[in-house]
């Protein structure tokens, strides 16, 4: 299965979280957003998305820029799967924001989303990025629960596969 895992990242904590994704898919192809060709999203089996959130629920300065590369993408059909980076506790009014985006855009193109994941054990108050009362994929809080990133990928990647 060919598998492309585009992220953006402004401190690195998203880049390695991708590289940690990868490691466990023998097939993917880590590329960084701003290096993202259009063919990058569609001429793959399995597309994984991957943005911090910043500021009050934004997405990540290269996501900003390479979010046209996405919007112009045929989606359709294609299976998709998000990841994302926030601060439940500096931030929980908009905790994972930027994967709620990533996630509306994706379903534009046409996509179907997997990988949703459950909402307990984060203490936020609200995100972007729920839907039915999951998150619409993978999220990690590296500045808060670095602990459990190892076991939520683990798991999120068994649902996947």
């Amino acid at each position: 299965m060919k598998v492309n895992l585009i992220y953006g990242t402004d401190n690195g904590n998203t880049r390695s979280i991708a590289k940690k994704i990868a490691k466990r898919l023998p097939e993917a192809e880590v590329i960084h957003i701003s290096k993202a060709k259009p063919d990058d999203f569609e001429t793959c089996d399995l597309l994984i998305l991957g943005s911090p959130t910043y500021g009050f629920g934004e997405l990540s300065d290269d996501w900003i820029t390479g979010i046209a590369l996405l919007s112009a993408a045929n989606l359709n059909g294609k299976t998709v799967a998000l990841f994302g980076t926030g601060d439940q506790l500096n931030y929980p009014d908009t905790f994972a924001d930027a994967m709620g985006i990533l996630y509306e855009k994706a379903v534009e193109r046409g996509a179907n989303v997997v990988g949703h994941t459950e909402t307990g054990g984060y203490d936020f108050d609200k995100s972007t990025a729920i839907r039915d009362g999951h998150f619409v994929g993978l999220v990690l809080d590296q500045d808060n629960q670095a602990n459990k990133t190892e076991e939520r990928i683990e798991s999120w990647l068994g649902k996947l596969l």
